[in-house]
């Protein structure tokens, strides 16, 4: 398993079904989530995806390497590099200053089939869908900061 990476992309969703907004950087909130984004509370805080993880489901629907899909059609909060989040629950990932705890799978859902046909089977191997977990740290993310699994 990839012990680090990179955060690629941050995206807030102001609103439900609403567009997934791309910004440089987030505020996360201990407890709450991304300062902003809809989801707030709860375990699923914020949601993270797999670049390789994309460029797989990508590649199952007949994408070639590089010209994927938009990734804001998995409608996730954060797009990481060099961090494979299968089978992740109860870990803890450090991104920058903030620490986030991996509480489950992001099961994929009918809405990403509407976005794009045959997503949805896509995404269910290995947790392509990507993972939700709890924000445990107030701080700033942005796009670059370092990614890493704390030890357990």
């Amino acid at each position: 398993m990839n012990d680090s990476g990179e955060l690629l992309a941050i995206w807030i969703k102001r609103f439900k079904r609403g567009p997934m907004d791309p910004v440089q950087s987030a505020r996360l909130i201990a407890g709450r989530g991304i300062a902003g984004n809809t989801d707030q509370g709860g375990k699923r805080q914020v949601t993270m995806i797999d670049e390789a993880a994309w460029e797989a489901a990508s590649r199952t629907l007949g994408f070639f390497p590089g010209m994927t899909p938009d990734p804001r059609l998995r409608r996730a909060n954060l797009m990481l590099r060099g961090i494979n989040l299968f089978k992740t629950h109860t870990r803890i990932l450090r991104i920058g200053d903030c620490r986030i705890r991996i509480y489950g799978e992001v099961t994929p859902c009918r809405k990403i089939e509407e976005s794009l046909r045959g997503l949805q089977e896509a995404l269910r191997p290995e947790w392509r869908g990507g993972a939700f977990g709890e924000v445990l740290d107030d701080g700033e993310i942005r796009v670059g900061d370092a990614v890493s699994w704390e030890l357990c």
